[in-house]
């Protein structure tokens, strides 16, 4: 192999992988809206309560079937064996020929005018469960904007928790310079060398977890998102400089009792059950249709001998059925359908007191973690403070690096806790917009 073919498969080894494989990473800045907004037109999670709508509706179209007549049409073609007439004795047995040709066509139409109101709440029960499809959307598109809020703020905190360590590992390295240079004076220990090397080694790999955990939230969101897989997600700084309300929390409760889609759907429970109560006392009452039909048989075989012709004939009536078992069957199943209604209600009791308690928990946090950034800045304050006095002891050399080192991270470290004390008031905040089906 020539020195020109080894040049061409060294440019053709370093240039393929970067047009075929590698993608360049688009860092894309996203608010919380438009992160909502994608979600609702890409999330996969979203797709079968959609098509779940769709199924209810039609449902709603096969209940209202049974308004319409019935409509029944018969036709068939046959053949005939000859007929045989004998004594009641069985005796004297003669052959009675048969036209061998039969047909028939029979079309009857029947209409349901009172059916005790089973066809009506059939439609109703078909609509309810109609109205909680569209409820059980609602409800997952709550559930998936409340997990990628979750999502959001941790990949927003883990990001400020990553420049920490990025700044303390820098520092660590300019400190243990240092240090190795006067561990070559003979001015420190060996061992205070290998302290920190030892500290590094554990910041190094901190922020390796750190950067493990922001892919892991950045490939939840985009996959949630339909977003393409080189696009890096970058949290609104405009966030913490948002303005949320602090309502009281009657104002939550009520909020909670109107709008959440637990409660809705618990609600329509009840309702159904009721519907089809409606529907298992409707077998005690009788059942009337009009009716009407046409036949055209032949040959005739009820006269001997057989005529062959064809007898057409129509009618019209109206009908009444009754089921007598109704009388002693039915109050069993009214009697079990009263225990599902009781229980109904129960479980929409239940699920409204411990909303209602999740809400108290949840507004009880939310107000704490306001005086939790009053505190932290206090703290902000406080080690600003400490900073400029280490400082300018520092310059003056009247304190160590370690000492500088020290009041620069846990500076830092204020600033990054504040910043996470914002975002837990936002988290909060949405929880409580979850908690209360308005998110």
């Amino acid at each position: 192999m020539n020195k020109f073919s080894l040049l061409i498969m060294l440019l053709c080894t370093t240039l393929c992988p970067v047009g075929s494989h590698a993608q360049e990473v688009v860092r894309q800045v996203l608010s919380i809206d438009e992160m909502f907004a994608l979600a609702d037109q890409n999330s996969k999670s979203l797709r079968p309560s959609v098509t779940g709508i769709n199924e209810a509706r039609e449902v709603v179209n096969v209940a209202k079937n049974a308004r319409l007549p019935e409509i029944d049409a018969s036709l068939s073609f046959n053949y005939l064996g000859d007929g045989t007439l004998l004594d009641r004795d069985f005796s004297h047995i003669t052959k009675a020929p048969i036209p061998h040709f039969g047909n028939n066509f029979s079309v009857e139409v029947s209409q349901v005018i009172y059916s005790g109101g089973a066809i009506s709440n059939g439609i109703a029960i078909a609509k309810l469960q109609e109205e909680n499809a569209k409820l059980g959307l609602e409800t997952s598109r709550n559930n998936i904007r409340f997990r990628l809020v979750g999502y959001y703020l941790d990949l927003f905190k883990q990001q400020n928790l990553l420049q920490v360590y990025e700044k303390n590992i820098e520092q660590t390295k300019q400190v243990l310079k240092d240090i190795q240079a006067k561990g070559k004076e003979g001015i420190v220990l060996q061992n205070d060398v290998t302290r920190y090397e030892l500290l590094l080694s554990n910041l190094e790999l901190v922020r390796t977890q750190i950067q493990n955990t922001l892919t892991i939230l950045n490939n939840n969101l985009i996959t949630t998102l339909g977003l393409p897989a080189n696009v890096k997600i970058v949290p609104d700084a405009k966030l913490l400089s948002q303005v949320l309300p602090i309502e009281n929390e009657g104002y939550w409760t009520n909020t909670a009792d109107q709008n959440s889609q637990d409660l809705k759907q618990l609600s329509l429970a009840v309702q159904m059950t009721e519907h089809q109560d409606k529907i298992i006392k409707s077998e005690r009452l009788p059942k009337v249709a009009l009716f009407a039909g046409n036949h055209l048989d032949g040959p005739i075989t009820i006269e001997v001998p057989p005529i062959n012709k064809n007898l057409n004939y129509w009618y019209v009536g109206v009908g009444v059925s009754y089921k007598l078992s109704s009388l002693y069957k039915t109050k069993k199943s009214v009697n079990l359908n009263k225990f599902t209604i009781q229980r109904a209600k129960e479980q929409y009791d239940d699920a409204k007191e411990q909303i209602e308690l999740a809400v108290k928990s949840d507004y009880i946090k939310y107000l704490e973690t306001y005086e939790q950034l009053k505190t932290q800045q206090k703290s902000v304050e406080l080690a600003n403070q400490n900073y400029a006095v280490v400082s300018n002891r520092y310059k003056n050399d009247m304190a160590l690096i370690t000492d500088m080192l020290d009041a620069s991270n846990a500076q830092l470290s204020a600033e990054v806790q504040l910043s996470n004390y914002q975002i837990n008031i936002i988290f909060n905040h949405y929880k409580l917009l979850y908690i209360s089906g308005t998110l």
